[in-house]
């Protein structure tokens, strides 16, 4: 899932509790989770190297490609907070700060996914084992057409049902 995709959604969701920033954080976050259990297309990361038999020791290699990882990520992320504050700031009048904590809130894990596969740092790996456990297993990488077509939709869809519905 792109970081975009987490992002939209996890304002959206954040925008539902608009007194609570922290707890809009915590809804972005948990929101991350339920989009990665869904089958889904992501961007190829050059720097990765997955482990098949042992996903805890995938790791992240810095390498000439890096530059193209980071612009693509960063480029990611960054699209995904200027949709959310044009999406839900203009269109629907959400606070700034409640966009911003359930964006961030939404991208994150793979933030912290990223910290892990560089440093494997201890702190990390109960972050990475959810991660590992809420993400599915049925992929469409290999179908870019259809997966950015169902990333829109998702989109699409988390804005119109929480935005227009409730």
């Amino acid at each position: 899932m792109t970081l975009t995709t987490h992002a939209i959604a996890g304002a959206t969701l954040a925008t539902l509790v608009p007194n609570y920033p922290a707890l809009g954080f915590l809804v972005g976050f948990g929101s991350h989770y339920l989009l990665d259990a869904m089958p889904h297309w992501s961007y190829p990361v050059a720097g990765l190297e997955k482990d098949k038999e042992n996903s805890l020791n995938t790791t992240m290699v810095i390498s000439k490609s890096s530059y193209k990882d980071l612009f693509k990520v960063g480029t990611d992320g960054i699209l995904g907070l200027l949709l959310s504050f044009i999406i839900l700031g203009i269109f629907f009048h959400a606070y700034p700060l409640v966009i911003f904590m359930g964006a961030t809130g939404g991208m994150l894990p793979d933030f912290l996914q990223f910290c892990y596969w560089m440093w494997k740092p201890k702190l990390l790996k109960p972050f990475q084992r959810l991660h590992n456990w809420a993400h599915t297993n049925v992929r469409i990488d290999d179908m870019p057409f259809i997966g950015i077509t169902s990333q829109l939709l998702i989109i699409f869809l988390v804005v119109f049902i929480f935005k227009c519905i409730f």
